[in-house]
């Protein structure tokens, strides 16, 4: 759902040299969750050269994947990574439809089947972003995971509005149409939403499915509030706070959505996070009145 693979002129590597001139920072903060993101991370060349330079740290290692190259990169993952989040986007024919690859979702299954077998050990989840090619198939999507032998599912909405992930810009009118919801298809996700909470009581009960019936619901809210027919939800997020984005270029970012503190190339993550500019980013920010956060689909709220 992101198109950083479309930009393939500016593609780039978070490099593990500068990664390891950092670690002693990292330590010094306290970093107690890394997540390796994309594109797609397995792709990295020197993912393990990456990894190895994080090793040191006392933190848990979350690899988000397409898994497609699960069961290529068993041997990776058993070493550096403590969970894996992959992208289900459907049912098979959805899957495959969405991502445009023949027999994605076989693949898919054929890398969880064989990290399954090498590390049973590993949590492996999914995360499903809603839009218009698969707000029809939330039950199918909820029967796919567990057909996967995933450990748990969560949803999110599209994020339709914004520069995130390679748009700058951002989407023109014609490729939001094809990804957001109309009003009739909002009625038609609630109405499936609701027949999921008498469907599946335990996968809601058990955390199988991850959020809560009012936290799916608020999906329904943002893409009718995209449509003006209501108001965007209330967030609550601290990602700014507890968190910071790095990009393969050294950029660190306070969340994927706003604009960078300045590079790790220049000056150190301490430096950066404690910067004139980043506190007062900080100081001033409203989660409920900026209008970036207010059409946020990825909010964080780590206690």
């Amino acid at each position: 759902m992101c198109d950083i693979w479309r930009a393939n002129n500016n593609l780039q590597e978070l490099e593990p040299e500068l990664v390891e001139r950092h670690v002693a920072d990292l330590k010094k903060l306290g970093v107690r969750w890394i997540v390796l993101s994309g594109g797609e991370a397995l792709m990295h060349s020197n993912l393990r050269l990456l990894c190895k330079a994080l090793a040191s740290l006392d933190a848990r290692v979350t690899l988000l994947s397409t898994g497609l190259l699960l069961k290529r990169d068993t041997d990776l993952i058993v070493e550096c990574i403590d969970d894996v989040i992959v992208s289900l986007d459907g049912s098979e024919m959805v899957h495959d439809r969405i991502r445009n690859i023949p027999r994605a979702f076989e693949k898919l299954q054929g890398g969880v089947d064989a990290l399954r077998r090498v590390a049973p050990q590993v949590d492996i989840g999914a995360r499903c972003v809603l839009q218009r090619e698969n707000c029809h198939d939330f039950i199918g999507i909820i029967k796919a995971a567990k057909t996967l032998n995933l450990d748990w599912i969560s949803f999110l909405a599209a994020d339709v509005s914004t520069e995130a992930f390679n748009r700058p810009g951002g989407w023109v009118n014609v490729k939001v149409s094809e990804v957001d919801l109309t009003l009739e298809q909002c009625d038609e996700l609630e109405r499936i939403l609701r027949q999921s909470f008498v469907e599946f009581p335990d996968e809601y009960k058990s955390g199988f499915i991850v959020e809560s019936a009012d936290k799916l619901l608020r999906i329904v809210s943002y893409f009718r509030a995209l449509q003006g027919n209501a108001p965007f939800p209330a967030q609550h997020c601290n990602a700014p706070w507890v968190s910071a984005v790095v990009e393969p270029d050294g950029s660190v970012l306070p969340c994927y959505f706003h604009k960078a503190y300045g590079n790790l190339n220049d000056a150190t993550l301490p430096e950066l996070l404690n910067s004139p500019q980043a506190l007062e980013f900080r100081r001033h920010l409203d989660v409920n009145q900026d209008p970036i956060c207010k059409r946020c689909v990825c909010t964080l709220n780590l206690k």
